[in-house]
Protein backbone atom coordinates (compact mmCIF):
# COMPACT_ATOMS: atom_id res chain seq x y z
CA UNK A 1 0.00 0.00 0.00
CA UNK A 2 1.36 3.57 -1.43
CA UNK A 3 2.12 5.93 1.85
CA UNK A 4 3.69 8.89 2.07
CA UNK A 5 4.37 11.17 5.32
CA UNK A 6 2.33 11.74 7.70
CA UNK A 7 2.37 15.26 9.13
CA UNK A 8 1.53 17.95 6.11
CA UNK A 9 -2.45 18.58 6.19
CA UNK A 10 -4.76 18.40 3.37
CA UNK A 11 -3.95 20.80 0.53
CA UNK A 12 -6.41 21.54 -2.24
CA UNK A 13 -5.06 22.99 -5.70
CA UNK A 14 -6.90 23.49 -8.73
CA UNK A 15 -5.77 22.08 -11.96
CA UNK A 16 -5.54 24.10 -15.41
CA UNK A 17 -7.53 24.37 -17.80
CA UNK A 18 -7.96 21.13 -19.96
CA UNK A 19 -10.30 20.27 -22.85
CA UNK A 20 -13.02 18.59 -21.23
CA UNK A 21 -13.56 14.34 -22.22
CA UNK A 22 -17.33 14.28 -22.51
CA UNK A 23 -18.17 17.44 -23.80
CA UNK A 24 -16.97 19.11 -27.07
CA UNK A 25 -15.95 22.85 -26.81
CA UNK A 26 -15.70 22.56 -23.26
CA UNK A 27 -12.73 22.91 -20.87
CA UNK A 28 -12.47 20.76 -17.73
CA UNK A 29 -10.91 22.08 -14.29
CA UNK A 30 -10.36 19.94 -11.41
CA UNK A 31 -10.15 20.56 -7.24
CA UNK A 32 -7.48 18.30 -5.92
CA UNK A 33 -6.26 16.61 -3.02
CA UNK A 34 -3.25 13.98 -2.11
CA UNK A 35 -4.20 11.54 0.22
CA UNK A 36 -1.02 9.82 0.90
CA UNK A 37 -0.62 11.44 4.34
CA UNK A 38 -2.44 9.69 7.15
CA UNK A 39 -4.38 12.73 7.37
CA UNK A 40 -5.51 12.86 3.84
CA UNK A 41 -6.27 8.44 4.00
CA UNK A 42 -8.71 9.46 6.84
CA UNK A 43 -10.43 12.25 5.14
CA UNK A 44 -11.14 9.78 2.12
CA UNK A 45 -14.43 9.10 2.80
CA UNK A 46 -15.51 12.56 3.86
CA UNK A 47 -14.15 13.75 0.43
CA UNK A 48 -16.38 10.47 -1.24
CA UNK A 49 -19.42 11.90 0.34
CA UNK A 50 -18.55 15.96 -0.91
CA UNK A 51 -18.24 14.16 -4.18
CA UNK A 52 -14.56 13.71 -4.59
CA UNK A 53 -13.20 10.56 -6.63
CA UNK A 54 -10.20 9.07 -6.32
CA UNK A 55 -7.49 8.33 -8.61
CA UNK A 56 -4.06 6.65 -7.22
CA UNK A 57 -3.39 8.62 -4.47
CA UNK A 58 -4.94 11.92 -5.47
CA UNK A 59 -8.96 13.11 -4.63
CA UNK A 60 -10.46 15.19 -7.24
CA UNK A 61 -14.14 16.38 -7.76
CA UNK A 62 -14.67 18.92 -10.92
CA UNK A 63 -14.60 22.47 -10.25
CA UNK A 64 -15.45 24.01 -13.63
CA UNK A 65 -16.51 27.97 -13.18
CA UNK A 66 -18.81 27.84 -15.55
CA UNK A 67 -20.60 24.42 -16.08
CA UNK A 68 -21.99 21.87 -13.30
CA UNK A 69 -22.85 19.16 -15.46
CA UNK A 70 -21.16 16.08 -13.55
CA UNK A 71 -23.36 15.38 -10.45
CA UNK A 72 -21.70 12.78 -8.12
CA UNK A 73 -23.79 9.89 -8.21
CA UNK A 74 -24.64 6.92 -5.83
CA UNK A 75 -27.07 3.97 -5.80
CA UNK A 76 -29.29 3.11 -2.30
CA UNK A 77 -28.34 -0.55 -2.42
CA UNK A 78 -30.41 -1.82 0.34
CA UNK A 79 -33.38 -0.26 -1.99
CA UNK A 80 -32.33 -1.09 -5.56
CA UNK A 81 -34.88 -2.46 -8.32
CA UNK A 82 -34.41 -5.03 -10.28
CA UNK A 83 -36.02 -4.62 -13.40
CA UNK A 84 -37.23 -7.30 -15.71
CA UNK A 85 -33.95 -5.87 -18.37
CA UNK A 86 -31.50 -6.17 -14.94
CA UNK A 87 -32.85 -9.55 -14.16
CA UNK A 88 -32.03 -10.92 -17.84
CA UNK A 89 -28.74 -9.35 -17.89
CA UNK A 90 -27.61 -11.19 -14.27
CA UNK A 91 -29.00 -14.51 -15.88
CA UNK A 92 -27.17 -13.75 -19.48
CA UNK A 93 -23.91 -14.06 -17.11
CA UNK A 94 -25.07 -16.60 -14.68
CA UNK A 95 -22.00 -18.82 -15.95
CA UNK A 96 -19.44 -15.82 -14.71
CA UNK A 97 -17.33 -16.16 -11.62
CA UNK A 98 -16.42 -13.16 -9.56
CA UNK A 99 -14.32 -12.78 -6.98
CA UNK A 100 -11.90 -10.49 -4.95
CA UNK A 101 -8.31 -9.69 -5.33
CA UNK A 102 -5.95 -7.93 -4.01
CA UNK A 103 -5.47 -4.60 -5.58
CA UNK A 104 -2.15 -5.98 -7.49
CA UNK A 105 -1.80 -5.53 -11.37
CA UNK A 106 -0.98 -8.47 -13.66
CA UNK A 107 -0.72 -9.26 -17.15
CA UNK A 108 -3.37 -10.75 -17.45
CA UNK A 109 -5.86 -7.74 -16.45
CA UNK A 110 -3.31 -5.33 -18.40
CA UNK A 111 -4.33 -6.74 -21.65
CA UNK A 112 -7.85 -7.00 -20.94
CA UNK A 113 -7.41 -3.44 -20.15
CA UNK A 114 -5.81 -2.93 -23.13
CA UNK A 115 -8.13 -4.82 -25.46
CA UNK A 116 -11.09 -2.84 -23.83
CA UNK A 117 -9.36 0.43 -23.96
CA UNK A 118 -8.49 -0.20 -28.16
CA UNK A 119 -11.79 -0.98 -28.42
CA UNK A 120 -14.20 1.45 -26.52
CA UNK A 121 -12.08 4.64 -26.02
CA UNK A 122 -9.00 5.14 -28.30
CA UNK A 123 -9.65 8.71 -27.80
CA UNK A 124 -8.87 9.24 -24.39
CA UNK A 125 -5.90 9.12 -22.28
CA UNK A 126 -6.08 6.34 -20.91
CA UNK A 127 -5.40 4.16 -24.08
CA UNK A 128 -2.16 6.05 -24.03
CA UNK A 129 -0.89 4.05 -20.73
CA UNK A 130 1.62 0.79 -20.34
CA UNK A 131 1.60 -1.38 -17.77
CA UNK A 132 3.67 0.75 -15.36
CA UNK A 133 0.84 3.15 -15.44
CA UNK A 134 -1.73 0.46 -15.26
CA UNK A 135 0.01 -1.02 -12.14
CA UNK A 136 -0.21 2.18 -10.53
CA UNK A 137 -3.72 2.84 -10.98
CA UNK A 138 -4.16 -0.25 -9.33
CA UNK A 139 -1.69 -0.35 -6.81
CA UNK A 140 -1.04 3.23 -5.77
CA UNK A 141 -3.89 3.38 -3.12
CA UNK A 142 -3.50 4.71 0.47
CA UNK A 143 -6.74 3.47 1.14
CA UNK A 144 -8.70 -0.25 1.23
CA UNK A 145 -8.71 -1.13 -2.38
CA UNK A 146 -9.66 -4.32 -4.36
CA UNK A 147 -10.27 -5.92 -7.69
CA UNK A 148 -13.11 -7.33 -8.68
CA UNK A 149 -12.38 -9.99 -11.06
CA UNK A 150 -14.85 -12.12 -13.31
CA UNK A 151 -13.79 -14.89 -14.96
CA UNK A 152 -15.92 -17.94 -16.90
CA UNK A 153 -16.01 -20.49 -14.74
CA UNK A 154 -15.50 -22.99 -16.57
CA UNK A 155 -12.88 -21.92 -18.63
CA UNK A 156 -11.14 -19.70 -15.76
CA UNK A 157 -10.80 -17.01 -18.81
CA UNK A 158 -10.62 -13.43 -17.54
CA UNK A 159 -14.00 -11.62 -18.69
CA UNK A 160 -13.50 -8.71 -17.03
CA UNK A 161 -12.39 -6.78 -13.70
CA UNK A 162 -13.50 -3.25 -11.72
CA UNK A 163 -10.81 -1.63 -9.08
CA UNK A 164 -13.48 -0.97 -5.78
CA UNK A 165 -12.38 1.69 -2.80
CA UNK A 166 -13.92 0.38 0.48
CA UNK A 167 -15.82 2.98 2.51
CA UNK A 168 -17.46 3.55 5.13
CA UNK A 169 -20.60 3.90 3.66
CA UNK A 170 -20.32 1.70 0.39
CA UNK A 171 -18.73 0.62 -2.35
CA UNK A 172 -17.04 3.13 -5.17
CA UNK A 173 -16.54 1.60 -8.44
CA UNK A 174 -13.56 3.80 -9.27
CA UNK A 175 -12.88 1.56 -12.86
CA UNK A 176 -13.70 -1.27 -14.61
CA UNK A 177 -13.20 -3.04 -17.68
CA UNK A 178 -14.49 -6.07 -19.83
CA UNK A 179 -13.86 -7.97 -22.71
CA UNK A 180 -15.15 -5.87 -25.87
CA UNK A 181 -16.28 -9.28 -27.44
CA UNK A 182 -18.80 -10.04 -24.96
CA UNK A 183 -20.49 -6.82 -25.40
CA UNK A 184 -24.10 -8.09 -25.87
CA UNK A 185 -24.11 -9.79 -22.49
CA UNK A 186 -24.09 -6.35 -21.00
CA UNK A 187 -21.17 -7.23 -18.83
CA UNK A 188 -20.59 -3.49 -17.71
CA UNK A 189 -24.21 -3.31 -16.55
CA UNK A 190 -23.21 -6.89 -14.94
CA UNK A 191 -20.72 -5.70 -12.55
CA UNK A 192 -22.43 -2.85 -11.37
CA UNK A 193 -25.39 -5.07 -10.51
CA UNK A 194 -22.89 -7.82 -8.60
CA UNK A 195 -21.21 -4.72 -6.60
CA UNK A 196 -24.67 -3.93 -5.58
CA UNK A 197 -25.25 -7.42 -4.76
CA UNK A 198 -22.06 -7.14 -2.73
CA UNK A 199 -22.55 -3.78 -0.73
CA UNK A 200 -26.55 -5.14 0.30
CA UNK A 201 -24.08 -8.44 1.70
CA UNK A 202 -22.15 -6.11 3.35
CA UNK A 203 -24.63 -3.96 5.54
CA UNK A 204 -23.22 -0.70 3.13
CA UNK A 205 -25.60 1.79 2.15
CA UNK A 206 -24.50 2.92 -1.14
CA UNK A 207 -22.30 2.40 -4.49
CA UNK A 208 -20.67 5.17 -5.82
CA UNK A 209 -20.35 5.60 -9.18
CA UNK A 210 -18.92 8.74 -10.13
CA UNK A 211 -20.54 11.15 -12.32
CA UNK A 212 -23.96 11.42 -13.64
CA UNK A 213 -23.73 13.34 -16.98
CA UNK A 214 -26.93 13.33 -18.90
CA UNK A 215 -25.70 14.52 -21.84
CA UNK A 216 -23.40 11.77 -22.77
CA UNK A 217 -24.26 8.32 -23.35
CA UNK A 218 -20.56 7.53 -21.55
CA UNK A 219 -21.71 8.91 -18.31
CA UNK A 220 -25.78 9.00 -18.78
CA UNK A 221 -26.20 5.14 -18.10
CA UNK A 222 -25.09 5.27 -14.73
CA UNK A 223 -28.83 7.14 -13.85
CA UNK A 224 -30.50 3.62 -14.94
CA UNK A 225 -29.58 2.47 -11.34
CA UNK A 226 -32.30 3.00 -9.27
CA UNK A 227 -32.55 4.79 -6.79
CA UNK A 228 -30.00 6.91 -7.38
CA UNK A 229 -28.69 10.16 -5.72
CA UNK A 230 -27.37 12.69 -6.73
CA UNK A 231 -25.33 15.74 -5.29
CA UNK A 232 -26.34 19.09 -5.56
CA UNK A 233 -25.64 22.12 -3.56
CA UNK A 234 -28.32 21.70 -1.05
CA UNK A 235 -27.21 17.68 -0.51
CA UNK A 236 -28.02 14.44 -1.80
CA UNK A 237 -31.05 14.42 -3.65
CA UNK A 238 -33.00 11.49 -5.14
CA UNK A 239 -32.53 11.53 -9.16
CA UNK A 240 -35.89 11.11 -9.59
CA UNK A 241 -37.08 14.18 -7.77
CA UNK A 242 -34.80 16.49 -10.53
CA UNK A 243 -37.56 15.96 -12.46
CA UNK A 244 -37.11 15.76 -16.72
CA UNK A 245 -38.40 19.63 -16.19
CA UNK A 246 -35.11 20.54 -13.79
CA UNK A 247 -32.76 18.21 -16.08
CA UNK A 248 -33.97 19.78 -18.92
CA UNK A 249 -33.40 22.93 -17.92
CA UNK A 250 -29.76 22.20 -16.72
CA UNK A 251 -28.94 20.99 -20.09
CA UNK A 252 -30.34 24.29 -21.54
CA UNK A 253 -28.06 26.02 -19.07
CA UNK A 254 -24.96 24.36 -19.84
CA UNK A 255 -25.51 24.18 -23.36
CA UNK A 256 -25.42 28.19 -23.62
CA UNK A 257 -22.31 28.18 -21.59
CA UNK A 258 -20.22 26.10 -24.01
CA UNK A 259 -19.15 28.50 -25.61
CA UNK A 260 -17.19 29.92 -22.47
CA UNK A 261 -15.97 26.42 -21.79
CA UNK A 262 -15.96 24.40 -18.42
Amino acid sequence: MFDGTTTPPLVFFHTLPMPCPYLPDRLERRLVADISSRRGRNSHDALARAGFRRTQHLCYRPACPTCRACLPIRVRAADFRWTRSFRRIKNRNSDVASAWRKAQASTEQFLLFKQYQSSRHTDGEMSLMDYVDFGDMVERSPIESRVLEYRDATSDDLLGAMLVDVQDDGLSAVYSFFSPELADRGLGSYMVLDLIERAVSQGLAYVYLGYWIAQTRKMSYKARFRPAEVLLEAGWTDLSALGETRKQASAEANSSLAGEGG
